[in-house]
């Protein structure tokens, strides 16, 4: 059985998510559909490819991932298919798959070519739809789209990292459910600039100089239960998916209040990491 997922900026509130399932649905009555998100905040590129790089190798090999951001056709923003880690991807070509094309190269890519055959003002409902479900009918992306070898970057995907080698400028791309501001500083870039030297993290006002691998590490459980006072304590974590987050232990918006909240960050902001000079550590070496 075919599965198919739909990410999207779509909201629980309009019909646009029901009726894309029920299209598919009309075409392929025994396929499976998993929603990913149709809480993507609208328009948002890097929030809804983040999503999906850390949600679609999940899934089987084989399942085809529909996203529907920012995919109102027009000249800058066509719409493409991609085979890519044994999984389809159907989307505008706006950024959404660059995320996961930096670090895994797609084995073909199309640029879908069947709009003249489709009449339609909701791209996702009706060309999205057809192109996924003549993938699960085992049909060939050539048949619907020309072959093309680069997609569209998205801006400022990659951080900053000055000459001297001793700061990394990065942006936050995502805000969780609980709050927590991811950022695009994934471990092993942090690493590979780092070279073992002390370190700090500069959110707004905010400093720290421990990035812990678990929220629970922050914990000292020598002490009894009844005398911690851990959560609402702000912290940097490495999270799940390897990426820089800022973070409160235990955080919610509604008593202690969250990363996002407490620390006034939004989408976008910047966020520095200083190291002390290569020069120190040349020393120390």
């Amino acid at each position: 059985m075919a599965i198919i997922t739909l990410t999207t900026d779509f909201g629980e509130k309009d019909h646009f998510a029901g009726a894309t399932k029920g299209a598919i649905y009309s075409e392929l009555p025994d396929v499976k559909i998993v929603d990913i998100s149709h809480s993507v905040s609208p328009f948002n590129v890097p929030e809804a490819a983040y999503i999906i790089q850390n949600a679609y190798s999940s899934f089987p090999k084989g399942t085809i991932h529909l996203i529907g951001i920012d995919s109102e056709l027009n000249p800058e923003n066509k719409h493409i298919a991609i085979y890519l880690d044994e999984h389809y991807f159907i989307c505008a070509n706006n950024g959404i798959m660059s995320m996961i094309c930096a670090e895994i190269a797609p084995e073909k890519i199309v640029e879908i070519n069947i709009h003249d055959r489709i009449a339609t003002s909701f791209p996702v409902l009706d060309v999205f739809v057809h192109v996924a479900c003549h993938i699960a009918r085992g049909g060939t992306l050539e048949v619907i789209g020309k072959v093309i070898d680069t997609i569209k970057p998205i801006t400022n995907l990659i951080p900053f990292v000055n000459d001297d080698k001793n700061q990394i400028i990065g942006s936050v791309i995502y805000i969780d459910n609980y709050g927590n501001v991811i950022t695009n500083i994934k471990r092993k870039f942090f690493e590979s600039v780092r070279r073992t030297r002390d370190f700090e993290v500069f959110a707004r006002s905010y400093k720290f100089n421990i990035i812990y691998d678990r929220y629970c590490d922050i914990v000292n459980f020598e002490t009894p239960e009844d005398k911690r006072q851990d959560q609402g304590r702000r912290m940097a974590v490495f999270n799940s998916s390897g990426y820089l987050e800022i973070a409160v232990f235990r955080g919610d918006t509604k008593s202690v209040g969250s990363a996002s909240s407490l620390l006034g960050l939004k989408l976008f902001d910047t966020i520095t990491v200083n190291f002390e000079p290569l020069q120190t550590l040349l020393r120390k070496e």
